[in-house]
């Protein structure tokens, strides 16, 4: 099993879209990259520096990493860097953090093709991951726990089965 870290705005629209994702094995909502240890989501919110982010496990012989990279650029709108809905914080920044050099090299090359092809203005956080804090209980699967909340992803993005392969 692989694992690759997204970040896109508020982790909970991102857990649901990649939790339907044919080949994710579990996803855990987190935060990355900030500078404190294991940080409360009011310290995140309050600028820690960490960004809302999801820690994705999948079988890669299911779905190939390009995919679910991939994946990532049809969610995000990273024109939208640290916009969530009216929530302008930092925290909600679009983001990978890869953790090998292989996913470093693809990641990389895809978001180039990506950004090449993207017509506005494009703020995409990509380094190493350098820590991952999981994030309180409350926040793990929330809108399948709260199917009546909502997230900035559109809801015709979430709850259909996505393929591993297009």
């Amino acid at each position: 099993m692989k694992s690759i870290v997204f970040a896109g705005g508020c982790f909970w629209g991102v857990q649901a879209y990649f939790n339907q994702v044919e080949g994710v094995e579990f996803t855990e909502v987190g935060y990355a990259n900030g500078k404190t240890i294991s940080p409360s989501h009011e310290e995140v919110t309050n600028g820690s520096g960490h960004a809302e982010a999801v820690a994705v496990y999948f079988d890669s012989d299911i779905l190939p990493t390009r995919r679910l990279i991939n994946l990532f650029f049809d969610m995000v709108d990273a024109s939208a860097i640290t916009k969530n809905g009216l929530n302008k914080k930092s925290q909600y920044r679009a983001a990978i953090f890869w953790q090998t050099n292989a996913q470093e090299a693809l990641i990389v090359k895809e978001a180039e093709i990506y950004l090449d092809n993207v017509k506005t203005d494009i703020t995409l956080d990509l380094k190493p991951l350098r820590n991952f804090y999981r994030a309180e209980d409350v926040h793990q699967d929330y809108l399948e726990k709260n199917p009546k909340e909502d997230c900035y992803i559109p809801k015709e993005m979430l709850n259909k089965p996505i393929p591993a392969t297009p």
